[in-house]
């Protein structure tokens, strides 16, 4: 069978080039005589692996030398909690609720102090994102949480929130090495990889070393504290290593794709054919404030169930897989990725243009 075109929000399509390279490595590494799925992380291969992925992330997003990359476990619903065992000093933490993973994050804050809803956008089901230029930043907040690109519902800020000062902690999961970012104005920059990296296992946090303390929470575990992971370069115990393997690939790909600006300009172009449809379709129509769209989730719905169920199951026999959307939306969703190809996009939009021909 040839390859679909993926549209699954995670885990999710992988550039073609890094699947064939693994291939040919898999049974034998580079004259090791074994696959990195087989070789222990203390090794001088998998030394050299996780170092060069590192050196190029720090290259690709331009990571200034006071930040610590760490490549870690449990995924990003993990951090949920990490963050404020690690970081909630005064127990006090103010949270931007705009979308379901923000939410969980929230709640899983407020188990260990007190967390502040300080903005959200609930009322209209999370379809925007709020004007976080004069928020009620907490006097006595330890930082600012944002999840970044919604990938439920499609949303992401265009202009990170005044934090009046309060570092900044985001989840960008599903629009990580979308674009260029400047590190510098978030205090930690995290996110699951299984989305728009690698393979799901790995969550790479990136934290600005003032916040990496010994002085965490009563009862944090050993394996909770970022200080432990940066003092052993990410190898305290054993790491998913051969999913950073995978993501050290990803790396490479897009350095030599150009870089964060090349993707940027991509991912503009890829979205726009899709939003432009939707926004001339009669029968397709987005869910999300125009101004707060995504370049990477893209939910749109028919108005119609049983519509929607039929136009899923017709793209699905189509070759165009996973575009139902999240149980919470309902309707469809697009994920398009950073390996995600223009025509896969353009494809979609072919054929989403047939069946509104069809039943239009």
């Amino acid at each position: 069978m040839s390859r679909v075109y993926n549209f699954s929000a995670g885990p999710a399509v992988l550039p073609e080039e890094v699947l064939r390279e693994a291939a040919e490595e898999m049974l034998d590494y580079k004259g090791t005589g074994m696959s990195v799925m087989e070789m222990s992380h203390r090794s001088k291969a998998y030394e050299t692996i996780i170092k060069e992925a590192e050196a190029d992330l720090r290259e690709l997003m331009n990571i200034p030398d006071n930040y610590k990359v760490l490549f870690l476990q449990g995924g990003a619903s993990q951090q949920f909690a990490m963050i404020p065992m690690n970081l909630m000093k005064n127990r006090v933490a103010d949270y931007i609720v705009t979308g379901q993973w923000a939410k969980k994050a929230y709640q899983e804050a407020c188990i260990y102090g007190k967390a502040n809803k300080i903005a959200s956008s609930e009322d209209q089901t999370f379809s925007y994102i709020p004007d976080c230029s004069d928020l009620p930043v907490s006097e006595d907040a330890d930082y600012v949480y944002i999840c970044e690109n919604n990938t439920i519902y499609g949303t992401k800020y265009k202009t990170l929130p005044n934090t009046k000062g309060k570092p900044l902690v985001a989840d960008v999961s599903s629009c990580f090495l979308s674009e260029p970012v400047d590190v510098s104005k978030y205090g930690v920059i995290y996110g699951g990889v299984q989305k728009n990296i690698g393979p799901a296992g790995v969550v790479i946090v990136i934290i600005r070393e003032d916040l990496i303390t010994e002085d965490v929470l009563p009862g944090t575990p050993t394996m909770l504290k970022y200080k432990i992971h940066a003092d052993n370069a990410s190898l305290y115990n054993t790491p998913p290593a051969y999913g950073i393997y995978i993501c050290g690939k990803v790396f490479k790909w897009l350095k030599a794709k150009g870089g964060l600006e090349a993707m940027k300009e991509y991912n503009e172009k890829k979205a726009k054919i899709l939003y432009d449809y939707l926004d001339e379709s009669k029968l397709f129509k987005g869910t999300v404030r125009k101004e707060d769209r995504s370049l990477m989730n893209v939910p749109f719905v028919t108005g119609d169930e049983e519509l929607d169920a039929k136009f899923v199951k017709e793209a699905a026999a189509a070759g165009f897989v996973n575009l139902k959307g999240h149980r919470t939306v309902g309707g469809m969703r697009a994920s398009i990725y950073n390996a995600m190809p223009i025509e896969g996009v353009e494809k979609l939009v072919a054929f989403m243009k047939e069946f509104e021909k069809q039943n239009g």
